[in-house]
C-alpha cells in the first residue's frame, strides 16, 4: 500500500474514519512492517508531536501494520530509542546460533521405552532405581545418561512426542460374561424357586390395545396360574403379583 501522500493528521483521520468497516490483513514479513512503522514515525515527526496526534499515528500504524496496541507501542519506543541508527527498527529475537544441547537423545528414549515395556509401567520410582542398577550394577554403557535420570523427569520424557510415538497401545473391548436376557427355559435340577413367565399379547382390535396373559408355571411344584393385565407396567402388574 502506497500511503506515502498521506502527510498530515487530518489526512490521517479521514483515512481511519473512512476505515470503520474494512479490515485490513497483514502482508509481507516483519521487516517490512517495521519499515512501514519507521517511515510513518519518521515522516510525521513523531518525538514533535502532541499526545492526542500521536494517539491518531498509533491508531493508525496499529490499522495498517495488523499489530496489537500493546505491539505498536513497543515498537514506537525501540524506533525512539534507536531513531539515529541506519536501521532503527529490527527484530531482536531469533532463533540461538548454538542451542542448547539434548542432554537424553532419542536413543536414551528407545532405551526408556524398552525398560517400560519389560516392567509393564510400573510407577517412576522403580523404573529410576531400574536404569540406575542397569548401569552400575550390570555396566550397560546404554544406559550411561539415563542412571542420572530424576523420576520428575521421567514422567515428562513419557509424555513426549517422542516417546508417545513409539508407545501406541490398543485396547480391545472387553466382551460382558454375565447373560443378560437369556431367554431360555430355566433347568432347576430340583431346586424349588424357579418359575416361569411368558407373557403372550392378544393384539389389538379397531386400534384399541388388548391386554396382556401372563401365564407364570411353578418349575419344582405342581402350580401354575395366570395374570391379566392392560399393559406391562409396574403400575398395571404390581397389584396382580403382590
Amino acid at each position: 500500500m502506497n500511503e506515502t501522500r498521506l502527510c498530515t493528521i487530518e489526512q490521517i483521520e479521514q483515512f481511519l474514519m473512512a476505515c470503520t468497516q474494512i479490515e485490513f490483513s497483514k502482508s509481507g514479513d516483519d521487516s517490512e512492517r517495521y519499515e512501514h512503522i519507521s517511515r510513518v514515525l519518521k515522516r510525521f515527526d513523531y518525538p514533535r508531536r502532541t499526545k492526542r496526534e500521536r494517539g491518531v499515528l498509533l491508531r493508525y500504524l496499529q490499522l495498517t501494520s495488523s499489530y496489537s496496541r500493546a505491539q505498536v507501542t513497543r515498537l514506537i519506543a525501540q524506533w525512539h530509542a534507536n531513531r539515529l541508527d541506519v536501521v532503527p527498527l529490527a527484530k531482536r529475537y531469533c532463533a540461538p546460533a548454538a542451542p542448547f544441547a539434548r542432554k537424553y537423545t532419542h536413543s536414551d528414549i528407545e532405551r526408556l521405552v524398552e525398560m517400560d515395556k519389560a516392567n509393564e509401567d510400573v510407577c517412576g520410582p522403580a523404573i529410576a532405581h531400574l536404569l540406575q542398577r542397569a548401569y552400575h550394577v550390570y555396566g550397560d554403557t546404554r544406559y550411561e545418561r539415563l542412571a542420572t535420570l530424576s523420576v520428575s523427569h521421567l514422567y515428562n520424557l513419557r509424555k513426549s512426542t517422542g516417546y508417545q510415538a513409539l508407545r501406541v497401545t490398543f485396547t480391545k473391548t472387553h466382551p460382558v460374561c454375565n447373560s443378560i436376557g437369556v431367554r431360555k427355559v430355566p433347568r432347576p435340577e430340583g431346586r424349588a424357586g424357579f418359575v416361569r413367565i411368558d407373557t403372550v399379547h392378544q393384539g389389538d382390535l379397531d386400534g384399541i390395545k388388548g391386554v396382556y396373559t401372563s401365564p407364570a408355571l411353578t418349575l419344582c411344584a405342581s402350580g401354575r396360574s395366570r395374570r391379566v393385565c392392560k399393559a406391562l407396567a409396574r403400575y398395571f402388574c404390581c397389584p396382580y403379583w403382590s
